[in-house]
């Protein structure tokens, strides 16, 4: 089996976050995009949110116009967004559920539910050029709703798994995890490009990286928290060296 190359994107929101807790222009999101590329990132993922807690408009267009990367642009979909995504034109754009009364995403898109919002937008990108991702759970009858929407990508959350994790709850982080690999395996074999993220430290992303099916990892609280202690490109390498190791099983006897 030729396993694809497990890709890191990283994502740069709270870089935003910190710099917006104060105002002003420090810490740059896109100094922090291009030091982690110089560290082994293979792309940059930013959320423009409604409210603009985080990412603004201009980091956006610095992100696209200044790094040799590609950009995934994650973001509700709204007429607003999809309009900005039109002008911006990232390489790709992976579209995720959002609440403002929300700290952080809670879950995975409805694609079954929602079927009727994200079609003309899936459409539209598509037509434009730009690879689109929906982010949702591991539930067959999501990824098989992905598939109905002509989305090219799924990204699975793995965010309850990796809480599951860190707060011991075997039983349900066991039951997450079989459903994250029955999930990456079903989306593989309907012709899904299949990535996962959310929640994602070194030793669940080693964990994920040993699944053949997934190819492209995005972490972005994680990396921006550990930085306080070991500095971005530190960070990113350690994260590197963690997926390698993981992605190695998939050939280990």
């Amino acid at each position: 089996m030729n396993t694809p190359r497990l890709r890191l994107g990283v994502n740069v929101d709270h870089v935003a976050t910190i710099r917006n807790a104060r105002g002003g222009r420090h810490p740059d999101p896109v100094r922090a995009a291009k030091l982690a590329i110089a560290a082994g990132a293979d792309g940059i993922t930013a959320h423009l949110r409604e409210d603009r807690r985080h990412i603004r408009d201009d980091d956006i267009a610095r992100l696209k116009a200044e790094i040799d990367k590609p950009l995934n642009f994650e973001m509700a979909a709204t007429p607003e967004m999809t309009a900005i995504a039109l002008k911006t034109q990232p390489h790709a754009v992976c579209l995720v559920p959002e609440k403002r009364t929300e700290r952080t995403t809670e879950g995975g898109l409805d694609a079954v539910k929602q079927r009727a919002q994200l079609a003309p937008v899936v459409h539209a990108l598509k037509h434009a050029g730009i690879r689109v991702s929906l982010f949702i759970g591991a539930a067959p009858a999501q990824i098989e709703a992905a598939v109905d929407l002509g989305a090219p990508v799924i990204e699975l959350h793995t965010g309850s798994w990796c809480d599951a994790l860190i707060e011991n709850r075997t039983a349900e982080a066991n039951a997450e995890w079989q459903m994250i690999r029955a999930g990456a395996l079903l989306a593989d074999s309907l012709g899904l490009e299949v990535h996962a993220g959310h929640g994602l430290d070194y030793a669940s992303a080693e964990t994920i990286a040993a699944l053949p099916q997934v190819v492209e990892l995005n972490i972005g609280h994680f990396l921006v928290g550990e930085s306080v202690f070991e500095g971005l490109a530190e960070t990113v390498k350690f994260m590197r060296a963690a997926m390698d190791r993981g992605r190695a099983r998939v050939h280990a006897p």
